[in-house]
């Protein structure tokens, strides 16, 4: 797409661009990004730090998180009216360089587009049982529609048997994770335990991640309840699963996963459901092996996403502050409290 020359963003207009960036999902809340605003092209890069040795030793999580935030621009540009392109990893000589979003001519945005925008600020990770009451399959398939994106399939976990094997490797890994020293100190390290002072705006809110049971907990602790096996089956049963599947693992893989799994988060947000993402298990090689053996899946799984219908609005977590996200703007550490 051929871009125009372009005034540069009004403050109003750079002021969606951030907040829609800000509130995209990303791995353990670190939020790594940075934008550029040109007035004809946004780049998005991905932050040198911080680094999640333990949960995300080849940076999967975080380059799927800044997919997400790159779906989240997307949309803000077009509900500003401009046609849109995007550009994943495009120059090898600037590895941090995400994706580079070309910003078009005036184009109107429809209104699928500006209900999806809407959707950002309510988007939240649900971290309890939905109600119990089925997605209708229209609905599921518009949400697989909307999680296909070029390279990445969204895939519905399909009742009874795939279900049941999806159980099965949660119970592993979360056994796993539950006796991983390594790992629970970086969990902890993460958790935000001063939420009224709390000021850094990174980490895991502790209020939002009790030690629960499994798959609501989401997060693995010491103290998470992992159900049996058949338990945790009977709680999958209740709720839709969709898993993201990419042709290939490089990093560009990564990337495209976030942004086709925000995409279909959104869109279950736009129509009245909530949901979770489960990337945890899948670090484990044996978990991911079996998934794709078992489901019989044609390439590499990169998420989960649990679906269904909450009683109540999920409360968000915190934000880095605007400055802190456009490039250029102050490099605090950006370490949660107590590390």
């Amino acid at each position: 797409m051929s871009t125009v020359e372009r005034k540069p963003w009004a403050a109003a207009e750079t002021e969606v661009l951030v907040r829609s960036m800000m509130r995209a999902p990303s791995v353990h809340n670190i939020q790594p990004w940075l934008l550029e605003i040109e007035p004809d092209e946004l780049r998005v890069l991905e932050r040198a730090e911080p680094a999640l040795p333990h949960h995300d030793p080849d940076g999967r999580d975080r380059a799927a998180s800044c997919g997400a935030a790159v779906a989240n621009l997307e949309l803000a540009v077009r509900i500003l009216g401009r046609a849109v392109e995007i550009e994943f990893l495009p120059d090898a000589r600037e590895p941090e360089l995400v994706a580079r979003i070309a910003v078009g001519a005036e184009s109107p945005s429809a209104t699928e587009e500006l209900r999806r925008y809407g959707a950002i600020d309510r988007r939240a990770s649900h971290r309890a049982p939905f109600e119990g009451v089925a997605v209708p399959a229209p609905v599921v398939h518009k949400l697989v529609d909307a999680g296909g994106a070029p390279g990445v399939e969204a895939r519905l976990v399909r009742p009874g048997r795939e279900v049941a094997v999806v159980a099965r490797l949660l119970h592993f890994a979360a056994e796993h994770f539950r006796t991983d020293s390594g790992y629970q100190r970086e969990l902890s390290l993460w958790t935000i335990r001063d939420e009224g002072s709390h000021r850094h705006g990174v980490g895991l809110p502790a209020s939002r991640v009790p030690a629960g049971s499994v798959p609501w907990a989401g997060l693995v602790h010491r103290a998470t309840e992992v159900p049996e096996t058949a338990e945790l089956e009977r709680r999958l049963a209740g709720e839709t699963l969709l898993v993201f599947v990419t042709a290939d693992d490089a990093r560009a893989d990564h990337v495209r996963a976030g942004y086709a799994l925000e995409r279909a988060w959104l869109a279950a947000v736009d129509l009245g459901l909530a949901a979770a993402v489960l990337t945890q298990p899948l670090h484990l090689e044996p978990v991911r092996s079996a998934l794709c053996e078992d489901l019989g899946l044609t390439g590499f799984p990169q998420a989960l996403l649990r679906i269904g219908y909450a009683a109540e609005a999920d409360p968000l977590s915190p934000r880095r502050a605007e400055r802190e996200v456009l490039h250029g703007g102050p490099d605090p550490a950006g370490h949660p409290s107590g590390r």
